[in-house]
């Protein structure tokens, strides 16, 4: 009898140790299972989001694109716009809408989608919130190439856009090489941007000192940012620029992502770290710079585009940011002609005063979470 129950203990026993491995197996699958579904519905959410935050973009962008040809004084109704876009005649109101307020819409939206691609690939590329080509000197370099290239040689059209890509592609590299010469490459390139910057500034102010006032009186407007001289040829460069540089950065975004795990393990994927951040630092210039020449320096629109695109979506996304920053250059354009009575406001006056208290706001932020931390 004992060894009967001996032989029943020990068959339960060998039943047991044979079942737990599979239990075990069956647990640790339901597990996985369970953590990649909750995984791919995040993703899914995720996605959803961000294809509803673009649609809405797009619907702002398109919004007040309309609202920049047709309010305004005179008012241009929907259906007088038809006639116009037909090809018709109206009276005081074609000229209006095919000469002066269709190619500031126009400019305006694509400036305003290439300054944001610029700041969103200095941003992610360094690492950065700070690092658009407002803070790091590459617009005060495209600048004052472009103001020096008008006031000394009289140059104009796609040619200013050289002479700016040229200029602010110098004080890019300049600010790359130094930075890269010592450790914390994202933080060094920003406070050598900001020297190379303030030093642009000033030669830049000789410029305007030494030459005539007439001319320096333009080369000052221009300076601050307006769309009030757009027209179809300008608009026309652009779109050039664009056509160009969009697909070349759509190509370049897969490069940043893996950029963005870190030199060591992007070294270890096989990417050539050195010469990927140069030519991302070039592509960034070049959207940069072909704005510059065309509307002047638009203040901040680099520097707020990728942030807000980043809190609408909850992370990098490049079509975002470029919607973001069409939709504020719009906006500002919009309300410094329409919304301060007989006085017309640059645009650049406007996204200037808005992306003020936005950086002081970044920089309080920053400092609490660095203390925090």
């Amino acid at each position: 009898m004992f060894q009967r129950a001996s032989s029943r203990s020990a068959s339960r026993a060998a039943t047991a140790s044979a079942t737990a491995p599979a239990d075990a197996n069956a647990t640790r699958e339901a597990v996985l299972s369970a953590s990649v579904g909750a995984d791919g519905t995040a993703t899914q959410r995720a996605s959803r989001r961000v294809r509803r935050v673009l649609a809405g973009l797009i619907a702002a962008v398109i919004v007040l694109f309309i609202a920049r040809v047709v309010l305004g004084d005179p008012v241009v109704y929907l259906d007088q716009l038809w006639l116009i876009l037909t090809g018709e005649t109206v009276p005081g109101l074609s000229f209006i809408v095919t000469e002066h307020r269709g190619p500031a819409a126009v400019v305006g939206a694509l400036a305003g989608a290439a300054l944001g691609l610029s700041g969103t690939i200095f941003q992610t590329l360094l690492r950065n919130p700070l690092a658009s080509p407002d803070v790091i000197g590459v617009g005060y370099g495209a600048a004052t190439a472009a103001v020096a290239g008008m006031l000394a040689l009289g140059i104009t059209g796609p040619a200013l856009s050289l002479f700016a890509f040229a200029g602010g592609l110098v004080v890019a590299l300049f600010v790359y090489f130094m930075a890269e010469s010592g450790k914390n490459t994202g933080g060094r390139f920003i406070l050598i941007g900001i020297g190379a910057a303030a030093m642009l500034q000033a030669v830049m102010n000789y410029l305007l000192t030494r030459t005539d006032v007439r001319a320096a009186g333009d080369a000052l407007h221009w300076l601050v940012g307006s769309l009030s001289s757009s027209t179809w040829d300008r608009a026309a460069v652009l779109a050039a620029c664009l056509v160009v540089l969009a697909p070349l950065t759509a190509l370049a975004v897969s490069k940043l992502r893996i950029l963005e795990l870190g030199d060591d393990a992007a070294t270890s994927l096989g990417l050539n770290v050195r010469g990927t951040r140069a030519a991302l630092v070039v592509l960034g210039v070049a959207l940069s710079a072909c704005t510059i020449a065309v509307t002047g320096p638009l203040a901040f629109v680099a520097f707020l585009a990728g942030p807000l695109a980043r809190l609408l979506t909850h992370r990098t996304n490049f079509v975002a940011s470029a919607l973001v920053g069409a939709a504020l250059v719009l906006a500002a354009d919009f309300a410094g002609a329409n919304l301060f009575g007989d006085v017309t406001l640059p645009a650049g006056v406007i996204t200037g005063a808005l992306g003020a208290p936005f950086l002081l706001w970044l920089l309080v932020r920053s400092n609490k979470q660095g203390m925090g931390g």
